[in-house]
């Protein structure tokens, strides 16, 4: 079984390389742009209060404080946080950060509108007690947005994961199935929307499946 002690060196470690892959760094136009269109489309018209768990260095917390939303971002690894806070200050903009296990966020009794996580669920120790979670610090009508894939393999670069990761029950990720079997049992509706095909969000194209789950509570 993996540790939190671990998981949290592993994505410390990796926090300072960890925008050189395309869809992390969305340092490229085009696939800023991309994930830009996306979260637009997932996200409520009106400002709502985001929680990104697992936010990493911040890039989708950034594109959503852009277009008017208020943000806090969760991540296990103060490194990964310490990234997102400065990725949103260079851009003047407004977000929180707060270090801690985003599977129970330290956010006390706040609920939000929307929380959002990307590549993160394969993760969890035990990711069906994360999503009751979750869907708990959503308001009524609050949107969860999971945006999730079933990898070709797991971890950073190719780097393995840290030892007991073949232990985690949705290790190398989960299929869209799979992950709607889980969710829709907590949420009043949902919807999955195909990521594979568009190779501008990921920096060409890619052969695994790749979604986003997009429920309403």
């Amino acid at each position: 079984m993996t540790n939190s002690a671990a998981i949290r060196a592993y994505w410390d470690a990796a926090a300072d390389v960890f925008d050189e892959e395309p869809d992390h760094g969305l340092t490229a136009e085009h696939t800023r742009d991309a994930w830009a269109s996306r979260l637009t489309s997932w996200l409520p018209t009106l400002p709502a209060s985001v929680l990104d768990v697992g936010c990493g260095t911040g890039s989708l917390s950034k594109l959503t404080a852009e277009v008017g939303h208020q943000v806090t971002g969760v991540d296990l690894a103060p490194k990964m946080v310490e990234q997102a806070q400065m990725k949103l200050r260079a851009a003047r903009l407004k977000g929180r950060f707060l270090v801690g296990d985003a599977a129970d966020p330290p956010t006390g009794d706040e609920l939000f509108d929307v929380l959002l996580a990307r590549h993160l669920v394969w993760t969890l120790p035990d990711p069906k007690v994360a999503l009751r979670e979750w869907t708990a610090r959503l308001r009524p009508g609050g949107l969860l947005i999971l945006v999730e894939g079933r990898w070709r393999e797991a971890g950073q670069s190719g780097v393995p994961y840290v030892a007991g990761a073949e232990t985690l029950p949705w290790n190398g990720g989960i299929t869209a199935e799979d992950l709607t079997a889980a969710v829709r049992p907590l949420v009043a509706d949902l919807r999955v929307e195909d990521l594979s095909n568009d190779p501008d969000l990921w920096g060409g194209p890619v052969t695994d499946e790749r979604y986003a789950l997009i429920a309403r509570i």
